[in-house]
């Protein structure tokens, strides 16, 4: 008889499937293999052998061919696939799908400019080198590096990596951004002379599978990447890093849902390794360990390159009819007088992004989602920024046929024109997804930038972070209170987040920054602290605010989203979940369970969406209740159930 083989395939079914292999190939666990599924050809991963058929099988399928010359994967990446499936609820091989090499054909990582110039001479703080003394003396730990913008947290992760590869450990360096890999690299390649492995999503899938294999036989020991490098087979792991730690794209938007944060604790407490987590703006889940003793916090108080903090001022934007304050143009005016540069954020693309009539109230929303339309000036089109539709824009409202309509808000695109109106002097570029589709476009104007060729730098969340240039001395945030508004409970942080983050571009090589941050909300205190950069008080208040309302960090939370093309089947499911449920009271798991009830965004791309929460200060009964739940249920045809643990959004 043949030998068996038991393979699991990138589906949302929790079983294993026995094939038979033929005479003479050498297929064990770690392989790939292609095999007829049902009326389908799947491919599938390899996690076993057996000697005997499933009991009650009466027939096993051949499979039809190896994927690949030699196993992806050993017994330690089996353990930790079957942690992710255990963990985040999801099958075998969609944990193992996330893990391995694969990922989209895409486009090569944007190069980012102006930043991390480290020489090899580096003269460390006494807080750097205590902070490096005390990770390199440990036997592995858990350790936060909490320091100011431009304190030399890299700095300490150079010097910690290279004392770490010396003594023959490998090393992962978690980055936020794809578009923040490459000037990683290069600064780790020039200071530890050694190769870097990097991995992430933009590479493709043979790109990916070759970084992988020397990975997996020890060729490569240090290697670089966004949020799934968390899973790279480096061997004998001494070191994880994951920078600026508080990001949301840590967190995964399809199954399984994991955060890669998560996953890098369960990594350096399985393999005795270190794990450094830096931020000058931590989660607040890591504020609360750092204090509740979970998380060894390791401080840097002080910034470098001769820089300080910047001098930040709050605008009331109440009273002015444009979107660029008096007090903005004066300053950004000045700032051009005394030869240095400005940097302005907005956190919205387009022209405008909300249509109304003044007659009716009608707004114009996405057919396929229940979010307005942006609308795109120098393309004549109103954009949806969630599913891609595109439509006219019109001058009269389709709803009443009334002419007073008209449009609010302001975009990248309008402020652009704006500036280009009352300043046309001088040398403006805009920085987002829209304007800079080229990776070489982005790199361009971020160098013409960091040689003082360009004068204001406009942009989205690529201005926000991982920049470093000497030439600026003005950061203006256009608007402060975009996300204030939406119905999350970590609003306020991602607010605070953005503003401490954004502001810490300016006077970082010298003591004059400033910062104008521009607000229809003055007098908000989460805008106040922000502007102080007060996260002690920010942090003590917002988690009163969570501990009251039982969110995170003092509870954990499930979602499960039912999603279908149509709204009453979404309702419907989710209802029916809801009633499968044991009754709390008997059930005296301590697990409340909010809704079933509408997303906050009701519709995305055609889907429409109907939540539930669990929440829980135990997690083990909360992650068991709807682990039991959801093996009980049988999902109707047409829905799809996404499950999201511990999730950073609820929109």
């Amino acid at each position: 008889m043949n030998r068996l083989i038991e393979v699991v395939f990138n589906l949302p079914i929790h079983q294993k499937f026995t094939y038979a292999v033929a005479e003479g190939q050498e297929i064990t666990t770690g392989y790939r293999v292609l095999v007829p599924f049902g009326s389908r050809r799947l491919t599938g991963y390899v996690v076993g052998t057996t000697d005997a058929p499933p009991p009650g099988v009466a027939e096993i399928k051949q499979i039809q061919r190896p994927v690949d010359k030699r196993p992806l994967f050993d017994a330690n990446l089996l353990e930790l696939a079957a942690w992710l499936s255990e963990m985040y609820l999801c099958s075998l091989g969609e944990a193992l799908s996330a893990m391995l090499p694969g990922g989209r054909r895409g486009v090569e990582p944007e190069e980012m400019g102006g930043e991390l110039a480290i020489s090899k001479d580096i003269t460390l703080s006494t807080h750097q080198r205590k902070a490096i003394e005390r990770i390199t003396a440990a036997d592995g730990g858990l350790f936060y590096l909490h320091g100011v913008t431009g304190s030399g947290k890299t700095e300490v992760f150079l010097q910690v990596s290279r004392e770490l590869l010396a003594r023959g450990r490998g090393v992962i360096y978690l980055v936020p951004e794809i578009s923040l890999t490459h000037q990683v690299v290069d600064v780790f390649q020039a200071f530890l002379n050694q190769p870097v492995a990097v991995l992430h999503s933009g590479l493709t899938p043979s790109q990916r599978l070759k970084t992988w294999l020397d990975l997996l036989d020890g060729d490569l020991k240090l290697v670089i990447g966004a949020r799934s490098a968390v899973f790279a087979p480096v061997q004998n792991l001494g070191l994880i890093i994951v920078d600026e730690e508080h990001e949301g794209s840590y967190k995964s938007g399809t199954t399984p849902r994991y955060h890669a944060r998560q996953v890098a604790m369960y990594r350096s407490r399985r393999d005795k390794a270190a794990l450094i987590m830096g931020s000058a703006t931590p989660s607040l889940e890591a504020y609360h360990y750092m204090h509740a003793g979970k998380l060894e916090r390791l401080s840097l108080p002080e910034r470098l390159s001769g820089g300080s903090m910047p001098v930040v001022r709050i605008q009331d934007l109440n009273g002015e009819s444009v979107p660029l304050s008096k007090s903005l143009i004066r300053e950004i005016r000045r700032t051009h007088e005394e030869g240095r540069q400005s940097i302005l954020f907005l956190n919205r693309r387009g022209f405008s992004y909300f249509f109304h009539c003044h007659s009716c109230g009608f707004e114009m929303k996405c057919r396929n989602c229940s979010v307005s339309l942006t609308f795109h000036k120098q393309k004549n089109s109103m954009v949806c920024h969630y599913c891609g539709y595109r439509s006219q824009p019109v001058d009269v409202c389709p709803e009443c046929g009334s002419m007073e309509v008209g449009y609010s808000g302001f975009g990248t695109e309008r402020i652009e024109e704006e500036i280009q109106r009352l300043f046309p002097d001088l040398t403006v570029r805009r920085v987002d997804t829209d304007s800079v589709r080229n990776k070489l476009r982005l790199k361009e104007i971020l160098n013409e930038f960091y040689a003082g060729r360009i004068d204001i730098l406009l942009g989205t969340q690529m201005v926000a972070k991982g920049l470093n240039f000497p030439g600026v001395k003005l950061v203006g945030i256009v608007s402060a209170d975009t996300g204030l508004q939406l119905p999350d409970f970590r609003a306020a942080e991602r607010t605070f987040d953005l503003i401490v983050q954004v502001s810490g571009r300016a006077g970082r090589f010298h003591p004059d920054g400033k910062v104008l941050v521009q607000t229809y909300l003055p007098n908000n205190e989460t805008i106040h602290l922000a502007a102080r950069a007060d996260l002690d008080t920010f942090f003590k208040k917002e988690l009163q605010v969570r501990k009251d309302l039982g969110f995170p960090p003092f509870t954990r939370l499930i979602r499960l989203v039912f999603r279908a093309r149509s709204g009453a089947k979404s309702r419907a499911a989710a209802s029916a979940f809801a009633e499968s449920l044991p009754d709390p009271e008997q059930a005296g798991n301590g697990v409340e369970v909010l809704g079933p009830v509408e997303c906050p965004l009701a519709v995305i791309a055609g889907n429409h969406r109907n939540h539930l929460i669990f929440r829980s200060r135990h997690f083990k009964s909360l992650h068991s209740l709807v682990r039991r739940s959801l093996e009980r249920f049988q999902v109707p045809a047409g829905v799809y159930v996404e499950v999201d643990v511990d999730p950073v959004s609820l929109l």
